[in-house]
């Protein structure tokens, strides 16, 4: 039943901005919409033909007050986004204009879309696989320009046509297999132990391959994190500074004055790189600051490097001993 109601929200940004569009997703889309549309001499949407738009105004069903100056354009089934009837409503941009208008469909009788359905119900209905689907939040955060062509990449189906063809390549393997249990007579075992044994290979090798990209593509997708672990006023605030060239975090010579997990993203080379700034690792009293500690040893667990800072000026103590035990088993500078 959720599939077959019609779902609308605001698809753009919330701001002060020129323009905001409200999409409408399912069958019943364009007639909604034309309950509240007013088009140039009182035409309807009724008659608008797919991938084309209609100029005029959104006005309140009840009273006929207008709402909104609006252009709404008409994507007709299966060729839309979710391959439903999608209709979207180019108004102005602003928070109340667009909420109002988002409202005023919702009433229509539409209902609120959950976060991610239209792209839940372009996958549901076929147009696009799990892969793609998961693409398509990767383009929308993207911080850096070569994450950003990966995820699009992704988006048009690169992965999953790689996947296809190992199936593919599969099926065929079982097929041979099937030939010899099938037909023992016609003598194709060895034969075909030959030939399944190399195709297996290279199917392992084409898989190995895939895999030992996915690290990368992970890399190039989420980023690399970074964290700046050492125990109180050694510099790892300071570091944080220097290498986004930014005030970031308070720099003072009391120890402990890192309290809370500062985050920060640098882009090197195209790859997204998140440096997190940590507080001191020290045995305390202080229930805050062992908050920050207990804070600081969870990001040294989930990150993919540690930058791991010592006061070369003094001799290594037990605190320094410690973090260094801590980190031992993972990858760190």
């Amino acid at each position: 039943m959720e599939r077959v109601n019609t779902i609308a929200a605001i698809a753009t940004a919330l701001g002060e901005s020129g323009i905001s569009i409200v999409r409408v997703s399912g069958k019943n889309s364009l007639e909604i919409v034309n309950k509240i549309f007013r088009g140039k001499n009182n035409r309807t949407l009724l008659d608008i033909r797919s991938y084309s738009m209609r100029y005029g105004f959104i006005v309140e069903e009840k009273t006929g007050e207008l709402l909104d100056e609006v252009l709404v354009s008409f994507m007709k089934a299966p060729k839309s986004y979710t391959a439903e009837n999608t209709v979207e409503i180019n108004c102005h941009g602003g928070i109340l204009a667009a909420k109002k208008v988002l409202e005023e469909v919702i009433k229509s009788g539409a209902r609120m879309a959950e976060p991610g359905e239209f792209t839940k119900r372009a996958f549901l209905n076929g147009r696009i696989d799990l892969s793609q689907a998961e693409a398509i939040i990767d383009i929308i955060n993207s911080k850096t320009e070569i994450s950003m062509k990966t995820a699009v990449q992704q988006s048009k189906g690169k992965i999953s046509k790689e996947v296809n063809l190992l199936r593919e390549d599969l099926l065929e393997i079982i097929a041979s297999i099937e030939a010899t249990v099938d037909y023992p007579e016609a003598d194709l075992e060895e034969i075909t132990s030959d030939e399944v044994s190399l195709k297996l290979k290279k199917i392992l090798n084409r898989m190995d391959y895939m895999l030992s990209n996915a690290e990368e593509g992970k890399i190039i997708r989420e980023g690399l994190s970074i964290v700046i672990v050492g125990k109180p006023n050694v510099g790892k605030s300071s570091l944080l500074n220097s290498l986004i060239m930014e005030n970031r975090a308070i720099v003072t010579d009391v120890p402990g004055t890192t309290r809370d997990v500062i985050e920060e993203y640098m882009n090197i080379d195209g790859i997204p790189v998140k440096i997190i700034d940590t507080a001191g690792i020290r045995k305390t009293d202080n229930l805050v600051e062992k908050i920050g500690v207990k804070k600081s040893k969870e990001r040294i667990d989930s990150s993919d490097l540690i930058i791991l800072m010592l006061d070369s000026s003094k001799e290594l103590d037990d605190e320094d001993e410690e973090i260094i035990n801590y980190i031992n088993d993972k990858k760190y500078i």
